[in-house]
Formats: C-alpha cells, structure tokens, sequence
C-alpha cells in the first residue's frame, strides 16, 4: 500500500491518537486545529478498560503515570462538609475501577503527551478549520477558512461532540444524532484553599443539582455544577456569551450551600470555563466515501460514562489498524472499523437513567434518604467489593490486535 496524505481536523485526543498510529505506518499526516494554540485546558479525565491497554500499545503509560493526579477517592459530603461516606480508588490492577481511576490525568497534560508523541512526524497547523470538502473515488478536496486548498486520500472528522464534518456526511433526513439526558454541567478552576484535599467532594442540593470539588495542583482545585433540567430553552446557554453563562450558573447555585458561595465568587475571575448540555452522539453514520469520524464526533460517550477518553483512544486505534489493513479499500477498512468498534461503543454508552435521576435528588428528603444509603452501603464495604468482582465499565471488551501497527509496547 502506497502512503496516505491525511487530514485529520482536530487536535485533542482523538486525532492526535490516530495521528501517532498513522504516521508510524509511514502516512503523510497533518492534524488541523481551529484554535490559534494547541488547548491544554479542560478539566480533570481518566482512562479506564480498554483505554488503558490502547495507551500502553502506544508506549505512552508510564509518560501518563508521571503526570497522574494525586486523587485517593471519592467522599459524598454534607452542608457543613461532613463525610457522609467514602469510596477509595481500585488500585489492586482487579475488577472495575471505582469513581476515581487508576489513571486520573488533567485533560491539558494528555494532550501535551499525544502532542509531544507526533509532532516529529505529524503536521500541527492552528488557527484555521475546514470551510468545506469535496470527494470522488480518488481524492478529498478540502477547502480551509483562509481560503486556501488542498487534496487528501482521507479526511478524518476528529473535531468533538458538535463536529461540522458529521454534520457535513449524514444522509438527508437523519434523526438528531444527540441524546439528551436532560442535564447540564458547568466546569471552571478556583484557587485551591487549605481544606482542599485529595479527595474528591461530592455535594447535593435540592432541584437536582450536585457540585463536585476536585483538586489536581498545590494551586488549584476543579469545580464542577450539574444541573437536571430538561426545559429545551437551556440548549442554548451553552452558545451564550461566557458573561452570560457565569449569570445563569451563578442564579441557579447562588442558594446551594456548602461552599457555594466561595466556588461562584472564583467562577468571576476564572479564565478557565466551560459549560455543555450532557449528550451522547448516536449516529449510524461514522463514514461516507474518504471521510470517516472519530472520537466524540461520532461515539460521545457523555461524561456520565467516564469512558470518552478511553473511546477516544480505543477509536483511533481501531480505525489506525483497518487503515492498515485495507488502506487501499476505504469502504472496506470503515465497514470493519464500524463491526469492531461499535460494540465496544454500545457498552460504554451504557448510562442507567433511573439511578442517574436517583443520585441528584429534587428535595432534602431525597438527599438524606441518598445520604442513608450510602453511609451503609460504605459502613459494610459493599463499593469496595463490588469494584472487585465487577467488570470494568466496557464490559472486559478486549482490544483486537493489529500486527502492521507495530504497538510500541510489544
């Protein structure tokens, strides 16, 4: 097979993943970011399953454990900040992880490890996106935002949840590829304060609303906000000016207490911001001629599943490896990338709504009932058990093997 010229629009963890495989095989591949820099913000994510051995096949585990944050475990907390239960990490190498992985890593230090891993033998070019494309049996022609273009053998759609390239290669008439979970989250930094702990703090308050505390620098800690609305009207905050955003999260946890009051007064200040609706991407779609998807663009697994970067990774390791195989039969390489990926996809995207509804109450008779439980459930150690004997969250799905590839850790 003849080396590809590859664009992959997107630079986060999916494209740069498919990036590292591709241009070991000897493929021409450039990665596109619209941002002007590469984005090392975001908030705190993990590997889990499957995810864990993609990394480790790229030769990149031990480079991820050196930058892993110091999370022991999770503690559900009251009003006043008192432990109502705790739930420690799974570091026995057995059974399921629990909330917090073995493999908790910052979003940004991800994606300078992938950055750092390709950019010898991949093309970054920021500050520009594709406008638009154009195919037929032997190229893609891309059209950039500057104006500029260029031809492909391939173009990969590794540009997140609200991809513009899915958008572009869904049939007419194709069902709204998002499932709504009727929820929103909020995330942003504060500084950390000398009651921050290792531990993850989990709070509820009435209305269906959860803060979640993490700290992953001696400087400062993560907040995160959920909220379980499903009024239609509230898809658009997150297209709203960041001002605005702040105003609509500040309204609806301004009474939440705990420590509210401190988080929303950091919210003002923070340069690091972010706030989406929660939705999965269900799409039978993942390819069309010479342009397939990758990563949250086709797959989003939410982040109640805790598996979007692991997806992320699984995904380009899949796609990289049928690449590989049937580099010169693209319909061939993406009916197999869609028949052994999409199981995997099905299990991870697996979320039990009637407990996920049970675990952000609407009163405080539901937050002290939630509060019962698990004080119990933790007294007798019955997490702790679980974790051990229960699968991981893809199920044990076991990552095919792909020879050409030439994994880094064999």
């Amino acid at each position: 097979m003849d080396p590809l010229k590859v664009l992959v629009c997107g630079g986060g963890c999916a494209g740069p993943a498919l990036a590292y495989w591709l241009a070991r095989s000897g493929h021409q591949v450039t990665v596109i970011e619209r941002f002007p820099v590469l984005r090392v913000a975001g908030s705190q994510i993990d590997l889990r399953g499957a995810g864990i051995e993609a990394a480790n096949r790229m030769g990149l585990l031990d480079t991820i454990r050196g930058k892993l944050v110091d999370e022991a475990g999770s503690v559900l907390v009251d009003s006043q900040g008192n432990a109502k239960g705790k739930i420690m990490a799974n570091n026995s190498g057995k059974g399921a992880q629990s909330f917090t992985s073995e493999y908790e890593i910052m979003r940004g230090d991800l994606v300078c490890i992938l950055y750092e891993a390709t950019k010898d033998n991949v093309e970054y070019i920021f500050d520009k996106s594709v406008e638009l494309f154009e195919q037929d049996d032997n190229q893609v022609t891309v059209t950039f935002s500057d104006g500029s273009s260029d031809t492909f053998d391939l173009l990969v759609g590794a540009d997140g949840q609200g991809s513009r390239i899915r958008k572009a290669i869904l049939p007419p008439g194709t069902p709204d590829p998002y499932f709504r979970f009727g929820y929103h989250v909020a995330y942003w930094f504060v500084p950390r304060s000398e009651g921050d702990d290792n531990m993850m703090n989990v709070y509820h308050c009435p209305g269906g609303r959860m803060i979640i505390r993490r700290s992953h620098s001696a400087a400062e800690s993560q907040v995160m906000c959920f909220l379980r609305d499903s009024s239609p009207k509230l898809c658009s905050i997150p297209k709203a000016s960041m001002d605005k955003q702040k105003e609509f999260w500040t309204q609806q946890f301004r009474d939440a207490g705990w420590q509210a009051e401190r988080f929303l007064e950091g919210m003002k200040t923070t340069d690091k911001w972010y706030c989406q609706e929660v939705v999965q991407v269900r799409t039978e779609t993942w390819s069309k001629g010479r342009v397939v998807l990758l990563g949250d663009a086709a797959y989003c697994p939410s982040p109640f599943s805790g598996m979007g970067t692991s997806a992320a990774l699984v995904g380009a390791y899949i796609l990289a490896g049928e690449i590989s195989q049937h580099g010169d039969d693209f319909p061939q390489a993406f009916a197999n990338y869609d028949k052994n990926l999409r199981p995997f996809v099905k299990e991870v995207q697996q979320v039990n709504l009637f407990l996920l509804k049970l675990g952000m109450p609407d009163t405080w008779w539901g937050i002290a009932i939630l509060h019962f439980i698990f004080q119990t459930i933790c007294f007798f150690k019955i997490p702790k058990l679980l974790s051990r004997f229960m699968k991981e969250k893809d199920g044990d799905w076991q990552l095919p093997d792909y020879p050409e590839l030439k994994a880094a850790d064999k």
